[in-house]
C-alpha cells in the first residue's frame, strides 16, 4: 500500500514538473547599452514590439504642438522612437533643469560607496560650521540625507544659496520643500573627494557611460546641459539600478533608497528623485498634501527626473522603458509637474496599450 502511495506521488510530481517546463516563460530580451563612443546606438521598431503604429503619429503631432525640443523612447536600452522638433537635432545640447538634481544625487552615492562620505553625517562635518544662518544647535541637526529628501528646514523662499539667505524655518526632518540649498551637496563631494565637483562628477559618472555635456553656472544655479541621448544613458543607468552592462556605476542599496520613499512627509519623492504610484505627494512651492499618484495617467513604478520647463526623465521598471522629453514649457506652468505629464503619459500608454 505504502509503496503504491509513493509511486502516486511520483508520478503527479512528473506530471507536475513537465507542466512547469511546457509553461516557463521565455526570457526577456537583454538589455542593451550603447557604446560608450560614437553614434552607434541598436534600435526597436514599433512592428516588432507589436505596438500601434497608429498611436505614434498623435503622440508626435501633441509633442511638437508642446514646444518639445525632443523625445526619445527606449525600451531594453533599444530606441523605439527618436524625434526632434523646432529645429532641434540629435547634436544639440539643452539644459536639464532641475532634472538634473538626480545627477547630483547619483553622485553623491557614488562617493558615499567609495567611503568618502556618509550621507547621515552632518554637512558642516564637510562645509565647517557656518555655512546657514541658522544657530549652531539648528545648523547641526542638519545632515546630507536632509539635502537628498528636501528636508532641511531651511526656509525655501528663496533659490540663493549664500549663508544670509539659508535661515532657519523648522528643525531639520519635519519640513518637507524643495529648495535648491541641495546643491551643498556638490560641495559636500568636492571637499570629500578633494575635486572639484565638475571633475569627480564627470570622472565618476559622465564618463563611465558616455554622456556628454557640462555644468554651467545660470544666476545662483549650477545647471546640467547635454544632448538628449546623454539624457537617455543616464536613465538607462537607473533603469538598470546603476550598473552599466556589468559594471556597478552606483550601488544598488543605495539606488534602492534614493527611488524609493524617503521620509513620511512626502511620499512622492526619494532622494532628489519623484516617484510616481504613491499615495499622496507635495508639489514645490507648497505645502499642501495631495491626495493619489503624481501622474495618475502614467505607471505606478515610474520613478522621474523633472525640470523647469518640462524637462522629463520617466524610468519604467515594469516595462523597462526609459522615456526622454526636452524642450521649452509645454504650457504656461513652468513648474516640473504640469498636465502636460497626464496627457502625454495618456498618448504614450496608447502606444502599448
Amino acid at each position: 500500500m505504502f509503496k503504491n502511495i509513493c509511486k502516486i506521488l511520483i508520478i503527479v510530481l512528473c506530471i507536475s514538473c513537465s507542466k512547469e517546463d511546457n509553461n516557463t516563460p521565455t526570457p526577456t530580451e537583454s538589455m542593451y547599452f550603447p557604446p560608450l563612443t560614437g553614434n552607434t546606438w541598436e534600435t526597436k521598431s514599433i512592428a516588432d514590439l507589436k505596438w500601434n503604429q497608429n498611436a505614434v503619429q498623435p503622440l508626435l503631432d501633441y509633442l511638437e504642438l508642446k514646444h518639445s525640443k525632443s523625445f526619445i523612447i527606449l525600451v531594453n536600452g533599444r530606441i523605439v522612437l527618436e524625434n526632434y522638433f523646432n529645429g532641434h537635432n540629435a547634436a544639440t545640447n539643452w539644459y536639464w533643469a532641475s532634472a538634473g538634481k538626480t545627477l547630483t544625487s547619483t553622485t553623491t552615492g557614488i562617493a558615499q560607496q567609495e567611503n568618502l562620505l556618509n550621507i547621515n553625517n552632518k554637512v558642516s562635518q564637510y562645509l565647517g560650521t557656518g555655512w546657514t544662518s541658522e544657530t549652531l544647535t539648528q545648523e547641526s541637526l542638519i545632515t546630507c540625507k536632509h539635502l537628498l529628501t528636501m528636508t532641511s528646514g531651511l526656509d525655501d523662499s528663496t533659490d540663493d544659496v549664500e549663508p544670509a539667505n539659508l535661515l532657519y524655518k523648522a528643525d531639520a526632518g519635519t519640513r518637507w520643500a524643495y529648495h535648491n540649498v541641495y546643491v551643498k551637496l556638490q560641495d559636500v563631494v568636492a571637499k570629500a573627494s578633494g575635486q572639484t565637483w565638475e571633475n569627480y562628477f564627470n570622472a565618476k559618472l559622465r564618463d563611465k557611460i558616455g554622456m556628454d555635456g557640462n555644468w554651467v553656472q545660470l544666476g545662483v544655479n549650477s545647471v546640467y546641459t547635454s544632448t538628449s541621448r546623454s539624457m537617455a544613458r543616464f536613465g538607462l543607468l537607473m533603469l538598470n539600478k546603476g550598473k552599466w552592462e556589468n559594471n556597478i556605476i552606483l550601488n544598488e542599496a543605495y539606488f534602492n533608497e534614493a527611488t524609493a520613499t524617503s521620509q513620511n512627509i512626502n511620499l512622492g519623492y526619494g532622494y532628489l528623485w519623484w516617484l510616481n504610484g504613491k499615495t499622496s505627494y507635495h508639489l514645490p512651492q507648497s505645502q499642501l498634501t495631495f491626495q493619489g499618484s503624481i501622474i495618475p495617467t502614467g505607471p505606478s513604478d515610474m520613478f522621474m527626473a523633472l525640470g523647469k520647463n518640462d524637462q522629463k526623465i520617466y524610468v519604467v521598471p515594469s516595462k523597462n522603458m526609459v522615456i526622454i522629453r526636452m524642450g521649452d514649457a509645454a504650457d504656461d506652468v513652468n513648474l516640473a509637474l504640469s498636465d502636460f505629464d497626464k496627457t502625454l503619459w495618456q498618448k504614450i500608454s496608447a502606444l502599448y496599450q
